[in-house]
């Protein structure tokens, strides 16, 4: 598993502002997708793409145009919306699918409640938006899905993560090519699973119902 954690004064900036408990839920939300699409210029550095020859004003040239099929963004409802708009202002010929995850309080163990996704996922790069990489369960539900779906490389983007998410995401991937990319990765989780020093819970917070 590759991992690439953002070093970038702006994205730290921008996480110093979602960070802080007294930004409104608007704010919250530029901020999301403004962050998203920085880390998605690192997500996407492996995008496939083939020669396309064009005309410019002055001259013939060959440049570059994303292969088909076009990679698919999928967004873990309910937090993922909130970077979605971010990462296809980026690339708007992706297609778009969603995972329904809930966690259980309890046990900390997600579960798919609704999908929306493409019949057939092969030979598909897929990019997965989920802000908190916490116990790891979420993601890693998901990207198991997507591969058991067909897909080939998987591209996780993240705000923030806890250490120990990460390293249960690479031992649970072990083999696969998967990639995660981060905002930032912090200090750890504390004994309810939330990241510490984190930025809450990230879908309260983006859709004001905190």
């Amino acid at each position: 598993m590759r991992v690439h954690v953002a070093d970038h004064p702006l994205v730290t900036h921008k996480l110093t502002v979602l960070r802080d408990r007294t930004t409104p839920s608007p704010t919250f939300r530029a901020l999301a997708e403004e962050l998203v699409t920085l880390l998605a210029y690192e997500a996407t550095r492996s995008v496939r793409t083939e020669p396309v020859s064009i005309e410019t004003p002055v001259a013939p040239t060959t440049g570059l145009t994303i292969s088909d099929p076009p990679p698919l963004v999928v967004p873990i409802l309910r937090a993922g919306l909130g970077m979605l708009q971010g990462m296809v202002r980026l690339v708007p010929t992706a297609e778009v699918g969603f995972l329904g995850m809930v966690r259980d309080e309890q046990t900390l163990q997600p579960a798919i409640y609704a999908e929306r996704l493409p019949d057939d996922l092969a030979n598909r790069q897929c990019f997965v938006l989920d802000p908190m990489l916490a116990t790891g369960g979420s993601l890693i539900a998901a990207i198991g899905y997507l591969f058991a779906r067909g897909a080939v490389d998987v591209t996780a983007i993240c705000l923030i993560a806890a250490p120990e998410g990460l390293a249960a995401v690479e031992r649970a991937t072990e083999g696969r090519d998967v990639t995660v990319v981060l905002g930032a990765l912090d200090e750890r989780l504390n004994e309810v699973g939330y990241i510490v020093p984190g930025l809450g819970d990230a879908g309260d917070r983006l859709y004001g119902t905190v």
